[in-house]
């Protein structure tokens, strides 16, 4: 299981929220489109019960501008600090 696995249409929802985006209508059955006005793009998340699919999962966040560590909220590791001797 890649590290995109397990999460659930709310828990997505809610990081995308808390990364600026906001629902814009209501597709098509079961379907959303939500819009991120920072970079002017749209996607649509499926609103089905269960865990999304690893895959699914990417390409929402690839339609969105969201970068996946912003998305899993991991902070980039920073360079080794030299010693001092």
């Amino acid at each position: 299981m890649g590290r995109l696995a397990g999460y659930k249409y709310r828990e997505i929802v809610k990081r995308l929220k808390e990364l600026g985006l906001t629902f814009h209508r209501q597709a098509a059955g079961s379907h959303e489109i939500w819009f991120n006005e920072s970079l002017c793009r749209y996607t649509t998340i499926p609103n089905h019960p269960g865990d999304m699919p690893e895959g699914t999962l990417r390409v929402i966040l690839r339609q969105a501008g969201v970068e996946l560590n912003d998305f899993l909220d991991e902070k980039p590791e920073a360079p080794d600090e030299p010693s001092e001797k």
